[in-house]
Parts: structure tokens; sequence; C-alpha cells
């Protein structure tokens, strides 16, 4: 069975008489279809999911690949709560200022417990941005690691990190849990990137990628963007190269889709065939592994990115 992802749902400004906001839909392209999901071990995760109070971002996100994940017995988790302190222009997380009351401390073990009983073979660990944290949550990203790592030594963990503003001793804490991927999304070629990041740095977030290696080079390294913003060809293509010159291994890259009418507008649809050419490109550049296509997120596969990763690691050592 295929199943249509949601149309594209953009809030009119005009109140309908009822004083409800009447609703435009606006179709997605031919090529956004998925398998609707419903196999054994998909059906087995979200069972086990209800009453964990963790958040997935598999199921929060509506991520039109969770079918195909959850089969594989790989999952995306967010921790350090739902506020981001940040405001991306293209992100639906709520903001604010939670503070160091709003921590949960027992959150990492119970992560662990929850990824232990699930028999998770590979599992992606986010968070929002924590500015308003000293250590910008490393601490618990760290301890997180070393949770899922003790209680549950066959599965591999993949960090998604914010660029904890730049602390080197905050990605200096993460890296030497020893997760199996560290991951930090570019986002948006430089140009774009003031608009829809406006509290990041591009630069800085070059400089983390590259600093992974100093701290450990046998850790692969990962990032990810989204297409559809505004940016050109030649855009995407110098952030890749960008990416390579600091040294990150690994790479995603996907369609932005607007989540509402207070969101960064969809600029274009890119056709599968360009994300091809991405994904080709990307080979040349150098990268170990390359996902490109319309509904890749920064978990796609990341199980199969890291294996390319290793892979190619013990051939150089060869």
């Amino acid at each position: 069975m295929v199943q249509t992802l949601p149309e594209l749902t953009l809030k009119l400004s005009n109140a309908s008489q009822n004083g409800a906001k009447p609703r435009v839909r606006r179709r997605l392209p031919e090529w956004f279809k998925v398998k609707a999901p419903g196999g054994e071990n998909y059906t087995d995760l979200k069972r086990r999911f209800r009453g964990s109070a963790l958040h997935t971002v598999c199921e929060e996100a509506a991520c039109p690949n969770i079918g195909d994940c959850w089969e594989r017995r790989t999952a995306t988790f967010m921790i350090l709560g739902d506020t981001c302190t940040r405001a991306c222009s293209y992100c639906n997380v709520k903001t604010g200022w939670p503070g160091e009351v709003n921590v949960d401390w027992a959150e990492p073990f119970r992560l662990a417990q929850t990824v232990n009983a699930m028999d998770l073979k590979y599992t992606v660990v986010t968070s929002v941005d924590r500015d308003d944290l000293p250590d910008f949550g490393s601490s618990i990203f760290a301890m997180t690691i070393t949770q899922v790592h003790r209680l549950a030594p066959e599965c591999k963990v993949e960090v998604l990190i914010p660029d904890f503003g730049g602390d080197l001793n905050a990605l200096r804490r993460v890296v030497n849990a020893g997760p199996e991927v560290l991951n930090h999304n570019i986002e948006a070629p430089r140009r774009v990137f003031s608009k829809v990041r406006p509290k990041g740095n591009y630069d800085l977030s070059l400089e983390l990628i590259r600093r992974v290696k100093e701290i450990d080079p046998n850790i692969p390294t990962k990032s990810g963007m989204m297409v559809g913003l505004g940016e050109t060809k030649d855009e995407v293509y110098q952030t890749m190269q960008d990416l390579r010159d600091a040294d990150c291994d690994l790479l995603t890259i996907g369609q932005y889709l607007r989540p509402s009418d207070r969101h960064h507008p969809l600029i274009r649809f890119y056709h599968p065939s360009e994300f091809g050419e991405f994904a080709r490109v990307g080979m040349e550049m150098g990268f170990k592994h390359v996902a490109s296509g319309p509904l890749v997120r920064s978990s796609y596969h990341a199980d199969e990115q890291h294996e390319s990763a290793i892979d190619s690691l013990l051939t150089k050592r060869a």
C-alpha cells in the first residue's frame, strides 16, 4: 500500500465567517509517496513507545520514513525538552528560555532502558538548542551515550548536536563519550543560512565539524542540509565542498517543506533526478556516503551511513 504524504497546508491571514482561519492546500509533487507503515517491527516499536515518557522525532515530526526506519529497528530520540532557545525560520519547535530547573537528569538512563527494552540496533539522539544552560546541554548528551552503551551495548549511538555556542569544552565532552557518529547539520548554504538561522553561524558550524576529528579522528562526522529555501545549485555544491574541507564524512540532503505560513517560504521543489546529481557529485567530492532525496532527513538510513564510514576507515588502514 502506498500513501501520499499530507498535503502542505498554508494558513490564510483573513479569518472565515466563523472565526477560524481557512487553509489553502498545496498538493505535493507525485514523487512524494511512501509505503504506509505497518510491518511487524514498526507495530512492535509503536506499542512499546507508548508510555515511555520519551520524545521521538520520528513521531513528533511526522517523519515520512518512520515505517522504513522502525522496520530496521532504528529510531531518533529528542532529549532536553521540547523548547528551543533559538527561533530558526524553518523549524516548528516552540521557542523559549526553559532554564536549568527544566533539565531531566534521569532522562539518559530512562532512554537507555527504552533502547534496551526495544532491542534497537541503531539510535539517533538529538535535542533542541539549550543556550540557557552553562554547558549547552552537552552533559546530558554525554550521559545518554554512556548509558546506552552500558545498558544496550549492541546498539550504536549517533548524536545530532546543536553548535553548543562554539564552546569547545562542550563539544569535547560529547566526543569523549564515544558516539559512533557525530552529526551537526549545516542546514543551508552560507547566503541563506543567515536568513533562516539568525542565531547560528555558518563558519562556526563548519569549525565544530572540523574540531571533532582533532579530538578523535576515528569518529565519523556527518552533516545535513535542506534545499528549496531559495539557494542556487552552485551554492549547494559550494556548501558540500565546505563540508568536505572540514573533513565531514557523511551527508544528507532533503527537500524543505514549510510547516506553516509563519515559516520561511518554500521557494521550489527539487526533482528526484536533481537529488541524484547531488549524491553523485558528493561521492566524487569524497564523502563516504551521501543520502540525497526528497524525503531524506538527517537520520535517514543512518545505520547504513555509519557502516559506509567504518568500511572506508578500515580500507584506509589496510
